[in-house]
C-alpha cells in the first residue's frame, strides 16, 4: 500500500476521533473538534499531491479517497448540527444541500462508470471542498474569538456562500456530464 493511500486510511481513522471530540466534557471541544478536521483535511491535500506529483494513483485511491471525503465531512456536518453549531434554519439547510449533493454527484457517477464514463473532480467541486473546509472549521472555532451577534452573521455569511458554490458544483456536474444523463441504459 502506497503512502497516499495510508493518508487516505488515516483520514478515516481520524472520523471517530472527530466524533468523539464532539462528546469531550470540555469548553474547548470545538476547537479540539478543528483541530482533528484540520489534520484529517491536511491529509487529503497531502495523499492527492503526493499520488500526482510521484505518479502513485490506485483504483483504491481513486475508490477510497472520494469516500473518506464524503465521511469526513459529513460526519463534521451532522455531529455540528446535533451539538447546535449552526445559525438554525441556515446550518439545517446547508446539512441538507451539502449532504443531497454527495449523494447526486455519487448516483451520478455510478450512472457514468456503469457506462465506461469516469467523471473527474472539476474546479467547481475542488472549490466546494475548499469553501466547505473553510465554512466548517471556522464555525468550530469562531465562537471562541467572536460575539454572538457578529458570529452569526459571518457563519450565515460563509454558509450561504459555500451552499450557493455547492448547489452550483451540482449543476455543472450535471452539464458536463448532460449525454451520460440523456444516453444512459
Amino acid at each position: 500500500m502506497n503512502l497516499p493511500n495510508k493518508l487516505t486510511l488515516v483520514r478515516i481513522a481520524l472520523i471517530p476521533l472527530l466524533v468523539a471530540s464532539f462528546y469531550i466534557d470540555t469548553t474547548c471541544k470545538g476547537l479540539i473538534a478543528a483541530g482533528i478536521f484540520v489534520l484529517a483535511y491536511i491529509t487529503d491535500m497531502l495523499d492527492g499531491y503526493i499520488a500526482r506529483k510521484r505518479n502513485l494513483i490506485t483504483d483504491f485511491g481513486k475508490f477510497m479517497d472520494p469516500i473518506a471525503d464524503k465521511l469526513l465531512t459529513a460526519c463534521a456536518l451532522v455531529f455540528m448540527l446535533a451539538k447546535g453549531m449552526f445559525v438554525p434554519i441556515f446550518g439545517e439547510v446547508f446539512v441538507f444541500v451539502t449532504i443531497a449533493r454527495e449523494f447526486i454527484i455519487s448516483g451520478l457517477r455510478l450512472v457514468a462508470a456503469c457506462n465506461g464514463d469516469v467523471i473527474a473532480a472539476g474546479s467547481l467541486g475542488k472549490l466546494k471542498t475548499v469553501l466547505q473546509f473553510i465554512t466548517l472549521t471556522f464555525i468550530l472555532v469562531d465562537g471562541y474569538v467572536l460575539p454572538e451577534l457578529i458570529k452569526n452573521i459571518v457563519d450565515c455569511t460563509l454558509i450561504s456562500i459555500t451552499a450557493i458554490v455547492t448547489l452550483w458544483s451540482m449543476i455543472d456536474y450535471f452539464w458536463k456530464s448532460r449525454h451520460i444523463c440523456l444516453n444512459s441504459k
